[in-house]
């Protein structure tokens, strides 16, 4: 772990190109390796799985319409995101993680709400995910971030159910709006 100096004035987002693919490739695997150890997943019972994702899989993704994005302190590259332009104003997020040496600092958020807002600049207004349906911690970060679930999927090759979930303005404002009145309800507004 890192020491509790936070480096939020150093970290910075960049658009990244097929030159970084190598690097970025680490950074998911190192990610979700931790999702991969947690539900006992392996090469042999689960080789679909995104901490075992290929470089030459990634590069397959590398196409019009595609965004890599890189999450860097002094051009090292410690988180990443991606988003692809499905048309009708719906980006899919995919491979969203930091290294688990820089979690805990914001830096996820820091992603998703660039994410979030990169979309509407370029004309959308959706963005899907897949993740592990079971990863109930991680199906409540998304939800405590705007996004709501859409349903669920059992693919034959995965060792898990895919949970799908969306985000849209339209979201975060009823969001908020049930937030708000939850608040009010329990007081919090005098």
């Amino acid at each position: 772990m890192i020491n509790d100096f936070k480096f939020q004035d150093l970290v910075e987002i960049q658009v990244l190109t097929a030159e970084h693919l190598p690097d970025y490739a680490g950074v998911i695997r190192k990610s979700f390796a931790t999702v991969a150890k947690d539900f006992k997943l392996t090469k042999e019972n689960c080789p679909g799985h995104t901490s075992f994702v290929t470089d030459e899989r990634l590069s397959s993704e590398i196409m019009d319409g595609y965004y890599p994005f890189g999450l860097c302190i002094d051009k090292k590259i410690i988180g990443f995101a991606s988003l692809t332009d499905m048309g009708g104003e719906v980006f899919e997020m995919k491979n969203v993680s930091v290294l688990p040496e820089y979690r805990h600092y914001g830096y996820g958020k820091k992603l998703l709400d660039f994410c979030k807002t990169k979309v509407k600049q370029l004309g959308g207004s959706k963005i899907t995910i897949g993740i592990v349906e079971e990863s109930t911690v991680l199906k409540d970060w998304y939800a405590a971030n705007g996004f709501i679930h859409t349903g669920t999927k059992k693919f034959n090759q995965l060792q898990f159910t895919v949970g799908f979930m969306e985000w849209s303005e339209a979201s975060t404002t009823t969001f908020i709006h049930k937030q708000n009145h939850i608040e009010r309800d329990n007081g919090f507004f005098m």
